[in-house]
C-alpha cells in the first residue's frame, strides 16, 4: 500500500527516478522494449551465465551463489566487484515526505496521531506548507480537531524548522521561536508588520513600533537569514524546474477528452529469462522461491503503475466533467471544485484524490495547469451563479489591469464594482486576493 501510494503521489519525473531504482533491486524486472529482437540476438544463454548475472544484481544472493559450483568461466571478480560498488554509492536525497514520516515515528505512538500525522504529512506542498485547513485534515484522518492540532504542534518541533507551517508568517515565527526570539522585535516585525518588511519600508516599520531605525535594520539581516521555504532543500532544482504534463485536455467533435501521456511512465515487464530459469530449473528449493517472489513484487510494481494511470485518468475524467464551462468559455468560468466531490464519483478517498494530483500537469488549449488548479472554492453571486475563488481573483486582477494609473482602484471601490455584478464579498477578502495576486495597494499603484 505505502508503494502504491508513493508511485501515486510521484510526479513523472520522480516516478521514472522509483522505477528505476526498483529496477536494480529486482532483476526480473526489465524495461519493454519498443522494437523486437533481433535475429542475431540469442534468445537465451547458458545457465552458468545467467547463475552469475543474477548473482552480480542482488546482493542478497552474492554468498548463495558466490558458493555455487556453476561459476561462469568468463566471470571477472574485479569487474563485479566495481559494478556494485557503483550501485551501492547512488545515493538520492530523501523525501520530505520520507523524512518527516521517520520524525514522527519516533516522536509518537499515539495511533491516533500517527494516523493524522501521516496526513498532514502527505498534504505538504513542495515549500513545505499545509495549505488546506486543518479542521479538514481532523476529518478525513477521523480524529478529533484537538488531536489534529497536537499532532501539527508536534510535527512543527521536527526538521527541518518552520515545516507544516500554513503561511509564510508562521513559517517565520516557528524558526525565531526555535531560535529563541519569540519576544523580541524580529517576531514583532514578523507578525504585524511582513507586507512592510518585504517592501523593505523600515522607516515605516520604525515608526510604526517606534524603535530605532538601525534596530529595524538589523532585524530585518537577521529575518532574511530564515528559511522561507523549508521544504525546498529537499527537491532538487532540475526537478523543481522541469515540469512535464502527464495528460491533455483536447477537443473532439463537441466534447473534451482526457488524453493521457504515457512517455513518462516506465513500460515494464517481467523479463522471459527468469520465467524460463523458474521452469526449467525449478529443482533448487532456495531459488525456486527467490525467484518466485522477485516475480511476485515485479507484477504487484506493474500493477502499481497501471493503478496510478488509471486514477489519475478517472480523476482528470470527472474534473473535465465539472469544470466544462471552463473548457468551453475560458479561465473566467472556472467553477467552485472540492476534492470531496470528486472523490465520490471515482470511488476514492479524498486523501487519494489529493495525492494523485499532487505535482501533476495538465496541457489545455488555454495552457499548462497544475490539477490543483481546478479544486477551488466559491461563491454564490445575487443571480444564483457560483463562482470559484479562481474567477474572482481573474475579475480583480483584470479589474485593476484596466484601472487608470492616475487614479487607481482602492479596495473599497473594487467591492462596491464586485458587489454591483452580484459578487459579495468583504473588504479584508479584496485584500487578501490582491495580494495573492502580487498586486500592490492603490496608493503603491498610483502615478502621479
Amino acid at each position: 500500500m505505502q508503494q502504491s501510494l508513493q508511485f501515486l503521489q510521484a510526479p513523472a519525473m520522480e516516478l521514472q527516478s522509483l522505477v528505476q531504482q526498483e529496477i536494480e533491486i529486482n532483476p526480473v524486472l526489465e524495461e519493454a522494449a519498443d522494437e523486437p529482437k533481433t535475429e542475431s540476438e540469442p534468445e537465451t544463454e547458458d545457465w552458468d551465465k545467467q547463475l552469475e548475472e543474477l548473482r552480480q544484481k542482488d546482493e542478497e544472493w552474492r554468498e548463495y551463489f558466490s558458493q555455487s559450483n556453476n561459476a561462469s568461466s568468463n566471470y571477472n571478480p574485479e569487474a563485479a566487484e566495481r559494478r556494485q560498488f557503483l550501485f551501492d554509492s547512488q545515493v538520492e536525497a530523501p523525501h520530505l515526505s520520507d523524512h518527516l514520516q521517520r520524525q514522527l515515528t519516533l516522536a509518537t505512538s499515539n495511533l491516533e496521531m500517527l494516523r493524522v500525522g501521516e496526513e498532514i504529512i502527505g498534504n505538504l506542498d513542495d515549500a513545505g506548507f499545509l495549505k488546506i485547513p486543518l479542521v479538514e485534515v481532523a476529518q478525513s484522518a477521523q480524529v478529533d480537531y484537538t488531536v489534529a492540532q497536537n499532532t501539527i504542534a508536534l510535527i512543527q518541533t521536527f526538521d527541518p524548522v518552520g515545516v507544516a507551517a500554513s503561511d509564510l508568517r508562521e513559517c517565520l515565527l516557528i524558526q525565531i521561536d526555535r531560535l529563541g526570539k519569540s519576544g523580541e522585535l524580529e517576531a514583532v516585525m514578523v507578525s504585524q508588520c511582513l507586507n512592510e518588511l518585504g517592501r523593505k519600508k523600515y522607516q515605516d516599520i520604525a515608526r510604526a513600533l517606534k524603535v530605532p531605525l538601525e534596530r529595524v535594520q538589523a532585524a530585518a539581516q537577521f529575518i532574511a537569514t530564515l528559511q522561507p521555504r523549508p521544504g525546498s532543500s529537499f527537491s532538487s532544482d532540475d526537478k523543481q524546474n522541469i515540469v512535464q504534463a502527464e495528460l491533455a485536455i483536447q477537443k473532439s467533435g463537441d466534447d473534451w477528452i482526457v488524453v493521457m501521456n504515457e512517455d513518462p511512465v516506465p513500460r515494464l515487464r517481467i523479463s522471459d529469462t527468469y520465467k524460463d530459469l523458474l521452469v526449467n530449473n525449478g529443482h533448487d528449493p532456495n531459488l525456486r522461491e527467490y525467484l518466485k517472489e522477485k516475480i511476485r513484487a515485479g507484477k504487484f510494481l506493474i500493477k502499481c503503475l497501471h493503478q496510478r494511470q488509471q486514477t489519475i485518468f478517472n480523476i482528470a475524467t470527472e474534473i473535465v466533467k465539472r469544470q466544462r464551462v471552463f473548457f468551453d468559455q475560458g479561465v473566467a468560468h472556472l467553477k467552485p471544485l472540492t476534492m470531496n466531490q470528486v472523490a465520490e464519483v471515482v470511488g476514492v478517498h479524498e486523501t487519494t484524490v489529493s495525492r494523485a494530483i499532487a505535482n501533476k500537469y495538465v496541457q489545455t488549449p488555454y495552457g499548462l495547469f497544475d490539477l490543483k488548479y481546478f479544486f477551488t472554492p466559491g461563491y454564490q453571486t445575487a443571480t444564483g451563479e457560483v463562482m470559484s475563488n479562481t474567477s474572482v481573483k481573474d475579475a480583480i486582477q483584470e479589474m485593476i489591469a484596466r484601472e487608470s494609473s492616475s487614479k487607481p482602484l482602492s479596495d473599497q471601490e473594487i467591492v462596491k464594482i464586485l458587489g454591483e455584478r452580484g459578487i459579495p464579498l468583504a473588504r479584508r477578502t479584496v485584500a487578501k486576493y490582491r495580494a495573492e495576486l502580487g498586486l500592490l495597494p492603490s496608493n503603491l499603484r498610483r502615478n502621479s
